[in-house]
């Protein structure tokens, strides 16, 4: 048994080592990502770990069953940019890692709200330009706010806990309510009554091809006029041309972005010095009211160890008993 592992960051490399040699089990890791050109590079190991947000090459399943790979383990949760039936056509498992840290992101996507409800961007900039006035950017308190979660999965019961730690009011929307939330009467009866509630709107849900745009120009004009964005799920749920309009006409007073549609030939890459071509992305960056990072909410060393060591496990027991519990199924 043998694994081949791609994107594999310096931080990452220690638990690849440590595990592969508690394991007795030779894994490869590579820095490049899975392409067209670096398939062949899976010939002759039985499973490949991957992380990548971008799109995966078109072939790979057929490719992978011609290698002999049993099975994918890929370092994430989503799996929109897997094609899960070629999959499942070529006999190959996909596993994912359905829980790296949920505190990770829900803290993360607390922390970019509280900056911008203190306008911290907009006070760093003022302060290194030496104004050191106040107004007019008076804050809010986090404690006076209705905040609206859109997905109460693990992260988004992570979120809520920390909000309702503030002393926040939360109300939630899920396609699969959680029993415990539903008891709670947390739930709303549909996204348009969330929209109409919410001083906050926090996107902690999957994406998929039926949620795409979901907060839309339509969606937008159904929420509070200075409604704050937060978004650590996935880019394709937020028309990014809706969002930029809401913002410019005050609709959307503040918004905080960690993820992106057009970030995969951006994020997690060095471009200092490079102009970056996407008009859409650009104008976003230069709104004073917009956080963006680059896709780092699960940044964490909880993460990212439990990232290597999950997708790791989880290729070995495919390799080893034909399953595993983190086995990616077509719904």
């Amino acid at each position: 048994m043998k694994f081949i592992a791609f994107n594999v960051r310096q931080d990452e490399q220690p638990y690849f080592e440590s595990w592969a040699q508690q394991n007795q089990i030779e894994v490869k890791t590579v820095s490049g990502s899975l392409t067209n050109s670096s398939l062949k590079q899976v010939d002759g190991y039985d499973g490949v770990l991957a992380l990548q947000t971008g799109k995966y090459p078109a072939e790979m399943f057929k490719d992978f069953k011609k290698y002999g790979v049993k099975v994918l383990s890929i370092r994430n949760v989503g799996t929109d940019n897997v094609d899960l039936a070629a999959a499942e056509a070529n006999g190959v498992l996909v596993t994912n890692v359905p829980a790296y840290s949920p505190n990770a992101i829900a803290e993360f996507s607390v922390t970019q709200l509280l900056q911008l409800l203190r306008n911290t961007t907009v006070f760093r900039q003022k302060v290194a330009e030496q104004d050191f006035r106040w107004a007019p950017y008076v804050g809010k308190e986090l404690r006076n706010l209705t905040v609206g979660v859109i997905g109460t999965g693990r992260i988004g019961r992570a979120a809520i806990n920390i909000y309702r730690g503030f002393g926040a009011k939360v109300i939630a929307y899920d396609l699969y309510p959680n029993a415990q939330l539903q008891k709670e009467g947390i739930y709303v009866a549909s996204y348009d009554d969330l929209f109409a509630q919410a001083d906050v709107v926090t996107l902690h849900m999957p994406a998929t091809a039926a949620d795409r745009h979901l907060l839309n120009a339509q969606a937008f004009a159904k929420m509070k006029k200075g409604v704050y964005l937060i978004n650590t799920a996935r880019g394709t749920l937020v028309d990014t041309q809706a969002l930029l309009a809401a913002l410019k006409s005050g609709k959307v007073a503040g918004a905080a972005l960690d993820t992106y549609e057009g970030e995969s030939s951006l994020f997690n890459h060095d471009l200092r010095g490079q102009q970056i071509k996407d008009p859409v992305f650009n104008e976003l960056m230069r709104q004073p009211n917009v956080l963006v990072t680059p896709h780092i909410a699960f940044y964490t060393t909880t993460a990212v160890e439990n990232m290597v060591l999950i997708s790791l496990n989880s290729a070995k027991s495919v390799c080893k008993t034909g399953t595993a519990e983190t086995i990616v199924k077509i719904h």
